[in-house]
């Protein structure tokens, strides 16, 4: 009964969520006013040289980006319900919806210029996209110490998952090290090319390794 009562209200988060969802809807109305405009053939992937090699469908090049943004912010809403450890989403309410304004504002961000590109503009994908990545990093890093126990948001490694101490060191550290790793995504966006996309791995890896190894050592030091 305590988990229910304290379980998160899934209308009042698409209540407060209202910016979020009219940007989702925003992305669609634009879909449908650009798609008589886009090519048969709309471009949907870039090389690290900022070269276009690969292209989806009109319908999926006009849509495709928002229907997914909308399905995983869907989901990211329903997740505080079923999470086991749900009662846990309340102590990081303000930290969550950070992350679905930022994945919603990323994608959207993303999605005008795939349309932009669809339509002729000069778009330097390859520095835009890496950047964003770099300040995502940096926004999230900036909140990660705040995320609480839980199932499905955070650094989820058997060690974080069995021991809530090492869930807490580990995401002081982890967000450190994703806002290290974000300015070097920015410093990826500058250098671009070959050299960018160099950086923008260590940078992932990094930040992907270094709290992995750090909450395993934790453990087995609590231990």
């Amino acid at each position: 009964m305590q988990m229910q009562e304290n379980s998160p209200d899934f209308r009042k988060a698409l209540v407060s969520d209202w910016p979020i969802i009219l940007l989702i809807i925003g992305s669609l109305v634009a879909g449908l006013l650009v798609y008589p405009h886009l090519p048969e053939l709309v471009p949907s992937h870039w090389n690290i040289r900022g070269e276009v090699d690969d292209y989806s469908s009109r319908f999926w090049g006009a849509f495709g980006l928002p229907l997914m943004t909308a399905g995983i912010y869907v989901l990211m809403t329903l997740v505080p319900s079923i999470d086991p450890r749900r009662q846990n989403y309340q102590k990081f309410t303000g930290a969550y919806r950070v992350l679905k304004v930022v994945f919603v504002v990323f994608m959207t961000g993303l999605y005008a210029l795939v349309i932009l590109s669809s339509l002729g503009w000069q778009t330097p994908m390859g520095r835009a996209v890496t950047g964003s990545i770099g300040l995502l990093f940096i926004i999230i890093g900036n909140y990660m110490g705040q995320f609480r126990h839980n199932y499905f948001v955070g650094i989820k490694t058997p060690w974080t998952l069995a021991d809530e101490r090492v869930w807490q060191k580990t995401h002081r550290l982890g967000g450190k090290i994703w806002v290290l790793a974000g300015l070097l995504g920015l410093v990826a966006a500058v250098c671009s090319g070959t050299t960018g996309a160099v950086i923008l791995g260590i940078a992932i890896s990094m930040a992907v390794v270094v709290p992995a190894v750090y909450s395993y050592l934790e453990f087995r030091r609590l231990q």
